[in-house]
């Protein structure tokens, strides 16, 4: 996984630390870290409690890893429906 600067950059426009982040989002700071890191995937719960903190779109958290394959998804969608 790679480093989610987006997050980084998001937190600080927020002016927040990371243990503030992690507080309101109900985890603990070192996990909130390496979420941020890139170094651990959080779950749904965790994406949508640290997207209401930050004021983003939780499924950011997501939106690299699984690009392709929602693209894919939305393509089956628009055969299904016509």
């Amino acid at each position: 996984m790679e480093n989610r600067t987006w997050l980084k950059t998001r937190r600080l426009e927020n002016k927040l630390t990371h243990d503030e982040v992690a507080k309101a989002s109900g985890i603990k700071r070192a996990y909130y870290t390496m979420i941020e890191q890139g170094k651990r995937r959080p779950s749904v719960h965790v994406a949508k409690s640290i997207a209401v903190v930050l004021d983003f779109d939780w499924v950011l958290f997501f939106d690299d890893e699984s690009h392709d394959s929602l693209q894919n998804n939305c393509i089956k969608c628009i055969y299904v429906a016509i």
